[in-house]
Parts: structure tokens; C-alpha cells; sequence
């Protein structure tokens, strides 16, 4: 049997894959052939002067301990973020926990949008039994709308879905959301309140056309929701009991 045959190269079809098979499945060959480290000798990414195996593959282990690294204070960057988003909705909550009644939830949550998350641009427009809702005029941030609105149909996709939504939007839901500043809204984020709208639409605008787009995630948009819309259901039921003791 020749030398060959004994290490079992005989059989194997000579060739790149071959060769990089073979050393995949016996990781220790240069250990038993120690003197080919030294005879190898491979480009230089840089240039054209040659660098042996073994500086080679110290590189390649910077490289990916370099990626790694990167990849560690992105994470690292984004739990940060999520951490400050996180104290700014508990935040919200504490405020809306304190609200009285449904006037006090909206001026709370919109106290905690302009002041915590920089939202100057954001808006409820409140769609069931409004007027038992909250005996409050309408303002910058609070409108109410019937309904039967014609201009609600533009909306009904986003109801039905009754999932936040990020990007830019058409420009007859921006009419009906921000009338009169439309024009300096280029991304919006909707937010349902209640299941399927049931109480109504909470929108943020920006200026900025990347500041809400369809790919970031929306968790934290659906947590205001809910905490915006379990604090005007429950000030309603406080309405109710109140009225009926009378």
C-alpha cells in the first residue's frame, strides 16, 4: 500500500473542495506536518508581499473579533434605548394612574408625549360617545369625530388591522389628523386606542420622513396605546357609577 493510499488521498478527487474537505474533517494535519506552517505563505490582503498561514489566520480572527465587537455595542446601544423607552412609557402610566377623570387622561397623555418622547405634533381623535367621554372642547391635540365621517374610510385598513402603523400616509388621512399643518408632516405614526378604534386614533407627526417608518418596531407605540385606552375606559366607567348612584 502506498504512502497515499495509507492517508487516505488515494480515493479523494484532487481539487479545492477535496483539499479544504479533507482538513475540515482532519483539523489536526498541521500538527503532524508542522514544516508545511512554515512553507505556506499567502497574499497580503494590503498588498502583494505574502504572509504565512498562521498570520493569516490571526487576521481573520481579528476581523470577526472586530465584527463581533460591533455587533456587541449595537446591542448593548440598543438595550440602552429600549431601557429609556421603557422608563418613559411607565412613566406615562404613572401619570394616567393619577388622571380622575377622562379630561385629566388626555391632558396627562399629552403632557407625557410633548415631555418625555418629544412628540409636539400628536393627536387623539376620539370616535365613541365622545361627548360622555370627556366634556372638554376640542384643542390642538384633542378632536372628535362622528363615526359615519366620510373621511374615516381613508382609515378603515389601519382600523380593521388594529396594529400601530409607521410611515408616511396618504394625504387625506394627514388632512384629517393635522388640519392646517399637514404640509410640515412627513412620517406619522397612528396608534389604535381600543380594540379596533374602538375609542379612537392617537397619531404623532414629525417633520422628519425618517423619524417613523414602516420597518421599526412598534411595541412601544402599542403599549401607549393600550395604557391610553384601558385609562379612558376605566374614567368612563367611573362616569357611569357616578351618574347612576345619583
Amino acid at each position: 500500500m502506498s504512502i497515499r493510499d495509507e492517508r487516505g488521498l488515494a480515493a479523494k478527487p484532487t481539487g479545492d473542495d477535496s483539499v479544504a474537505d479533507y482538513l475540515a474533517h482532519h483539523p489536526d494535519f498541521f500538527e503532524r506536518h508542522a514544516g508545511l506552517l512554515e512553507q505556506l505563505r499567502l497574499p497580503h490582503r494590503a498588498g502583494a508581499s505574502t504572509v504565512s498561514l498562521v498570520e493569516r489566520q490571526v487576521s481573520v480572527l481579528q476581523d470577526k473579533n472586530r465584527s463581533l465587537e460591533r455587533r456587541l455595542h449595537d446591542l448593548v446601544d440598543v438595550a440602552r434605548s429600549n431601557t429609556t423607552l421603557s422608563d418613559k412609557v411607565h412613566a406615562l402610566a404613572i401619570r394616567l394612574l393619577r388622571a380622575t377623570d377622562a379630561a385629566s387622561v388626555l391632558a396627562g397623555l399629552e403632557a407625557g408625549l410633548r415631555e418625555d418622547f418629544g412628540a409636539n405634533q400628536a393627536v387623539v381623535v376620539l370616535l365613541h360617545n365622545t361627548s360622555e367621554i370627556v366634556q372638554r372642547s376640542a384643542t390642538r391635540f384633542l378632536r372628535t369625530a362622528d363615526r359615519s365621517d366620510p373621511a374615516l374610510q381613508s382609515f378603515a385598513t389601519f382600523i380593521q388591522q388594529d396594529r400601530p402603523r409607521c410611515g408616511r400616509i396618504r394625504d387625506v388621512q394627514r388632512e384629517f389628523l393635522f388640519p392646517g399643518e399637514a404640509a410640515g408632516i412627513a412620517s406619522v405614526a397612528m396608534v389604535p386606542l381600543g380594540r379596533n378604534c374602538e375609542l379612537g386614533i392617537l397619531a404623532i407627526g414629525s417633520s422628519d420622513s425618517n423619524r417613523f417608518n414602516p420597518s421599526m418596531s412598534t411595541d412601544f407605540l402599542a403599549r401607549i396605546g393600550e395604557l391610553a385606552a384601558a385609562a379612558l375606559a376605566a374614567a368612563q366607567l367611573r362616569l357611569e357609577h357616578s351618574r347612576g348612584g345619583r
